[in-house]
């Protein structure tokens, strides 16, 4: 899942900032050592985090690695890029783009409401196709999240904020995560042909940067949230002893 429409203005980044803002609880547990590690043959993987943000590309762990043909690859963009959570996210961004008069030009009203969805929904498609599916066909690379799933919580957060710049080939290896970068940086210029008030290098640089944070925290995320699932449920049945 990817979260492209970021503006420089810092009061206009905190609903697109989503996944950052769920991650710092996560990285309380990180600092106080709480989370207890999972055992990696355990698939109890999520399809949506929180029931909205799609999970699709989260894999349980690298135990039997199986690569992905391309049709796959388009298939784990598609499920991600229309899914429901997706669509209400789109809405979510392009309330709190209106709402903060982000691109002057979308206007306001029900018609303006109209361009700043199909906008936020452009990034989020457009972004998940590059990252997900184009660049990784084209790249050879496995555009999959794989848990780690056991060791120190450090550890694991450690891992999850590297997968966002190493990554796992086709071939079963390893590389800097090329797909990432160029995937999201292509989305980046695409929007600019729709963000007219926001087509400077500084917002471009601003973007992507926002995007690469975002996705990081997205990732951590996608490594505890199984762990905070278990941790939920466990504090219910005591409360209801």
């Amino acid at each position: 899942m990817r979260y492209l429409n970021l503006r420089a203005s810092w009061p206009s980044l905190s609903t697109r900032a989503v996944c950052i803002g769920l991650a710092v609880p996560l990285f309380a547990f990180v600092v106080a050592g709480q989370v207890a590690p999972q055992d990696q043959t355990q698939n109890s993987e999520d399809k949506r985090i929180l029931g909205i943000i799609p999970n699709y590309r989260t894999t349980p762990n690298l135990a039997i690695y199986e690569p992905l043909a391309a049709k796959k690859k388009f298939k784990l963009a598609s499920e991600d890029a229309f899914d429901r959570g997706t669509f209400i996210l789109a809405g979510l961004f392009a309330g709190e783009g209106q709402l903060t008069n982000d691109n002057r030009a979308f206007g306001q009203g029900g018609a303006g409401f109209g361009r700043y969805y199909g906008a936020a929904y452009g990034d989020l498609l457009i972004g998940d196709y590059m990252t997900e599916a184009i660049f990784p066909t084209f790249l050879h690379q496995d555009p999959r999240y794989f848990r780690r799933g056991v060791g120190g919580t450090r550890s694991r957060f450690a891992y999850a904020i590297g997968q966002i710049f190493w990554t796992h080939t086709d071939s079963g290896g390893t590389q800097f995560n090329y797909s990432e970068l160029i995937g999201n940086s292509t989305a980046v210029a695409i929007s600019t042909a729709y963000y007219r008030d926001n087509r400077d290098s500084g917002d471009a640089v601003t973007k992507l940067g926002l995007q690469l944070g975002v996705d990081m925290a997205s990732n951590v995320l996608k490594e505890f949230w199984p762990d905070m699932l278990r941790m939920l449920h466990h504090k219910k049945a005591d409360a209801a002893r």
